[in-house]
C-alpha cells in the first residue's frame, strides 16, 4: 500500500513536470515567434544593426583594400596586431570558400585604459574588421559598430572621449579600405 502510494506520487511530479515543461517550451517559442515577427515587421535584423558592413567600390581590389587600411590604420596610431587568412584554412581542409580574413587593430594605451574600468571590454578587443566576399563573390568590409557599445555603459568622460577615437579611427580604416583610399 505504501509503495502503491509513493509510485501513485512519483507518477504525479513526473506529469506535473511534464506539464511544465510543455507550457515553458510552448511560452518560450511564443515569445521568440514575437521577436522574430516584430523584428521583421519592423525591418529589424539585431545582427545587421550591430555592425558596419560597407562594399568595396568598383575598381577596388581586395589586396587594394587590404593595403588602404594598413595604410590609414598607420596614419592614426593603430597598430595591425593581428592578421587571420581563414580562406586559407578552408582551403587546406578541402572547403571552397571566397576570400574571408579578419584584420585586428589596436591603440594599447586606450585598451588599457579601458580594461582598468571594466574587464568586461576585454571581448570586444581588439577591434576587428572582416574582409569577406558574399555568396555572389562581392567582396565587403564588416565590423562592429561601436556606436551601439558605447550608447549602453556609461563611462567617464575621459574614457569616453578614447572611445570616440577608437570608434573614428575604425570608421576611418574602413572607409579607407571600401575606398582604396591610400
Amino acid at each position: 500500500m505504501q509503495k502503491t502510494l509513493m509510485q501513485e506520487k512519483k507518477i504525479m511530479r513526473v506529469k506535473f513536470m511534464r506539464s511544465l515543461g510543455t507550457v515553458a517550451m510552448l511560452l518560450t517559442l511564443s515569445l521568440g515567434l514575437n521577436l522574430v515577427l516584430n523584428s521583421a515587421q519592423a525591418g529589424d535584423d539585431p545582427i545587421a544593426q550591430s555592425v558596419i558592413k560597407l562594399p568595396l567600390a568598383d575598381g577596388v581590389s581586395m589586396d587594394d583594400a587590404v593595403d588602404s587600411m594598413k595604410l590609414r590604420a598607420n596614419v592614426l596610431n593603430f597598430k595591425l596586431v593581428a592578421q587571420l587568412p581563414l580562406y586559407k584554412e578552408l582551403e587546406a581542409m578541402g572547403i571552397e570558400s571566397g576570400r574571408m580574413e579578419i584584420f585586428q587593430f589596436c591603440d594599447a594605451r586606450i585598451a588599457h585604459e579601458m580594461l582598468k574600468h571594466n574587464l568586461d571590454f576585454a571581448a570586444y578587443l581588439p577591434c576587428r574588421i572582416t574582409l569577406i566576399q558574399d555568396n555572389d563573390g562581392k567582396p565587403w568590409l564588416v565590423t562592429l559598430d561601436l556606436n551601439q557599445i558605447m550608447q549602453q555603459v556609461d563611462l567617464p568622460a575621459e574614457l569616453e572621449e578614447q572611445a570616440k577615437l577608437v570608434r573614428d579611427n575604425i570608421e576611418s580604416i574602413i572607409t579607407a579600405g571600401a575606398n582604396g583610399d591610400l
